[in-house]
């Protein structure tokens, strides 16, 4: 938020396995995983933000007809997942109607983390950091998925039943520092 653009650092590709959650009323998102293709805000994420980041080799492609995306982590130690997907923009762009579902999975202007060792850890603390971003601008999407093993090293089986999916060509985001909550 105090630093402009910093090329190769501000923009990179990013994958995130995420909830939504409420912690004292503040409604946000407690993210299981975050791969990313740019190893120095894989390490600022995960020391400054407390966040599980992890090192992926990335590719993203786009057409003017779609979007091709690779994802496999590399990160040492950690349990492999990847992700592979073409997908598309299928309709005009809009702003989620405040009350939506849509405006529900995209207004959220906070996630929490936690610096726990082990989940049951008494001496962890929770984190919030407040972020800020206008609306998203969205597009209803079709996707064809190659492979999905995000959700394998959190022992997280996902239904079989066709995603709920928009396109969203590019949010900007700020955030601040996190703070203590717990």
């Amino acid at each position: 938020r105090f630093f402009p653009d910093i090329p190769g650092l501000s923009a990179f590709p990013e994958l995130n396995v995420r909830t939504y959650v409420r912690h004292n009323g503040y409604p946000g998102v407690w993210f299981f995983s975050l791969d990313a293709a740019n190893p120095i805000a894989v390490r600022l994420a995960r020391r400054f933000f407390r966040l599980p980041y992890f090192d992926a080799a990335m590719e993203v492609s786009a057409s003017e007809t779609q979007v091709r995306y690779h994802s496999r982590r590399t990160h040492t130690g950690a349990k492999p997942a990847a992700f592979t997907a073409d997908y598309r923009p299928t309709g005009p762009a809009y702003h989620a109607t405040p009350g939506t579902l849509d405006d529900w999975l995209t207004a959220r202007y906070c996630f929490f983390a936690s610096d726990a060792v082990h989940p049951l850890d008494p001496q962890a603390g929770l984190y919030r950091c407040d972020i800020h971003h206008k609306p998203w601008t969205l597009q209803p999407a079709r996707v064809e998925i190659g492979e999905n093993t995000m959700t394998g090293p959190i022992d997280l089986v996902l239904p079989d039943i066709p995603p709920l999916l928009q396109y969203a060509a590019r949010t900007e985001v700020v955030g601040w520092l996190p703070k203590r909550v717990g």
